[in-house]
């Protein structure tokens, strides 16, 4: 691919298996997208109905209500405390920030991002866009000296892995040494299922037992897209180093890049209700176990998975293949060749979708698991 070209969409390539799933006489399940399909929370909708008097432009650092939510969350949620307003910074969803963080903190030619191996496209698409080189390891001492940015993804997407404070410590300590800035995606960080996360909180980079309450160059961003249904709001944001955040801040200032202000305080009364968040998890386990449970059933073996909106699934074949199986069936995953090209036989098959759509998906698995 020459330098500055961008590949096509990958999820284009998904058309003829979107087709085949629908002709299904029952109708299609769409498990491809991690798209929220339950009704955003009464108290967020009032609350952005309140906001609509937003006469004047906002601010790229937020409202103080917000950033003051965010520094509350953090400590209530996360256990991280010590933020102030001046580590926190409200961003236009998550995805924008991943795709421009490596342009936003300078980064180039000779520059290295490194990623993990099973990861969301955007930390490739974002060193693409700035002109670095993208690594995807979960090893550290597989970094190169010329890397200047590290995304780590705890719980993962796709394969819903969770690091532990003793990965997060040597993944951050060897990001010191090579000086370069290192930022933890948690927004699954409440999703939590199995083993020890069943029971734990998930751990954030942020934590003291991973930072010894030294944030430098440590950053992790979340969204509300997953936890709160607000994936049509693009309600984030990023918090820690307060160096780093202000870099931001400047060049999203010369960038006009601004959350509106009535997401604002949708976001801000979203972070300070726990109750819906609590609904919602409830919601996504019960769909958990129903389409787990007929995908084993069926000859899929489910790796990981221990936490996140996915469950990352294989049969032993190609992922195309288990694809073109689960389109006959009427039922739409997403291939493994998707995210790195560590995992070819693998399949991610997302929880949003109605427990009308996972429970016709998880019979039409049984079927086949009876013939």
């Amino acid at each position: 691919m020459a330098r500055g070209e961008l590949p096509d969409y990958p999820w284009d390539l998904m058309g003829p298996y979107r087709e085949r799933a629908a002709t299904h006489r029952d109708g299609l399940v769409d498990l491809s997208i991690g798209s929220p399909v339950d009704p955003t929370p009464a108290v967020v909708q009032d609350a952005l109905a309140a906001a609509t008097d937003a006469h004047a432009y906002p601010t790229t650092v937020g409202t103080p209500e917000l950033r003051a939510e965010i520094v509350r969350w953090f400590e209530r949620r996360r256990g991280v405390s010590g933020l102030t307003e001046a580590n926190v910074l409200p961003t236009i969803g998550s995805k924008e920030l991943v795709a421009l963080l490596p342009f936003l903190l300078g980064l180039g030619e000779g520059d290295v991002v490194v990623h993990p191996r099973a990861a969301y496209p955007s930390y490739e698409m974002g060193a693409v866009l700035a002109g670095a080189t993208a690594m995807a390891s979960d090893d550290p001492a597989e970094w190169p000296d010329e890397t200047r940015l590290v995304w780590l993804n705890s719980p993962g997407n796709p394969d819903g892995r969770v690091l532990t404070i003793e990965e997060l410590r040597a993944a951050r300590a060897r990001a010191r040494e090579l000086g370069a800035v290192i930022v933890g995606d948690e927004c699954y960080a409440e999703l939590g299922w199995e083993g020890r996360w069943a029971d734990e909180p998930v751990p954030s980079l942020l934590d003291p037992a991973v930072t010894d309450g030294d944030r430098r160059d440590t950053l992790v961003i979340y969204s509300l897209s997953k936890q709160s249904n607000m994936a049509g709001y693009r309600a984030a944001f990023v918090a820690g180093c307060r160096t780093v955040i202000a870099r931001l801040t400047n060049v999203r200032k010369h960038a006009g890049l601004m959350l509106p202000q009535p997401l604002q305080h949708a976001m801000a009364v979203a972070l300070g209700d726990d109750g819906h968040v609590a609904e919602q998890k409830e919601r996504y386990r019960a769909r958990r176990a129903t389409l787990k449970s007929a995908l084993e059933a069926a000859g899929f073996r489910v790796d990981r998975s221990e936490a996140g909106l996915y469950l990352w699934a294989t049969e032993g074949r190609d992922a195309w293949d288990s694809l073109g199986r689960l389109a006959d069936l009427g039922i739409l995953g997403g291939p493994g060749h998707f995210y790195g090209v560590h995992y070819p036989e693998h399949v991610r098959l997302s929880l949003t979708a109605t427990d009308e759509r996972i429970s016709a998906a998880a019979e039409r698995l049984r079927t086949v698991a009876r013939t």
